[in-house]
């Protein structure tokens, strides 16, 4: 097993601030820890369920200059293979989901264009075209403060800034094309407890923005890294911390990310590894 890229769990439970950090360009997309393992699965995805995985409204210019602006950043002028849009031609270079958000004339940032592989249980047949606030209308507390304060950043956005954030869960099973978390919550109320570490998993988003300097549009990234809970429980201090995080959700925040399903297997989990939740 891998040590896992990243452990946003030692920063506490996940909430609804933004809690955006300025990254640098040469950090931007690479290194891609999760290539190996998913851009093969993830190309099949593309080529065989494009329908489900791939929808753009226009935004031919913003996927293009997107697609420019991917490849600059992987030092590459061209692309593998061949694919109907740019915007998809780049996202198979990388294991990172590509979405564009297009500022409308009435001032509304709207999803325009996406390759999305990997959901974290949602469907873009039923995002595209919808305003930050359709987007983020099923997050507690998310209308109307953290739409607003998304969007202001979003205005205010330069283009030679890239701002990440990071999101965290856990889930049976090791898929990443998950647009629905159904079938993960069934395979976790059919595993026992004494299989907890071997059946769960930590789900991490990787999320970047920046604006793109010719459209205006923004350019959102999600890399999903799925590591063992065993493996991301294993360096020193990584099990407590990951036992405070999991207990000090709001009961709100572990009811939106469906936490229930899987706190019966996580405490049996920490219980093997001698924490307690």
């Amino acid at each position: 097993m891998r040590a896992p890229p990243y452990l946003p769990f030692l920063s506490g439970p996940p909430g609804l601030a933004p809690g955006l950090k300025p990254v640098a360009r040469e950090d931007w997309l690479t290194p891609d820890s999760e290539a190996e393992a998913w851009l093969g699965p993830k190309r099949d995805l593309m080529r065989t369920r494009r329908i489900e995985v791939f929808a753009a409204y226009g935004a031919e210019a913003e996927m293009a200059e997107a697609a420019a602006l991917v490849l600059s950043a992987l030092a590459q002028g061209t692309c593998e293979g061949e694919w109907p849009t740019p915007l998809e031609a780049a996202a198979a270079e990388v294991s990172d989901d590509l979405c564009l958000m297009v500022r409308g004339e009435d001032g509304l940032w709207r999803l325009q264009a996406a390759s999305l592989c990997a959901p974290t249980f949602w469907r873009l047949s039923d995002k595209m075209g919808e305003p930050l606030g359709g987007l983020h209308a099923p997050v507690p507390g998310a209308d109307p403060d953290l739409v607003r304060r998304i969007s202001r950043i979003f205005d205010g956005l330069q283009p030679d800034l890239i701002l990440e954030r990071f999101n965290w869960t856990v889930q049976a099973g090791e898929a990443r094309f998950t647009p629905s978390s159904s079938p993960l919550k069934a395979l976790a109320a059919e595993t026992p407890e004494d299989a907890a570490l071997d059946m769960l998993y930590l789900r991490v988003e990787r999320q970047t923005i920046t604006k793109l300097p010719e459209t205006g549009a923004v350019l959102f990234t999600i890399r999903i890294v799925v590591d063992p809970l065993r493996a991301a429980l294993a360096g020193e201090g990584a099990a407590e911390a990951f036992s405070a995080a999991w207990q000090g959700i709001t009961p709100e925040m572990a009811d939106y990310k469906g936490w229930a399903a899987y706190d019966g297997l996580v405490r049996a989990a920490l219980r093997q590894l001698g924490r307690r939740a």
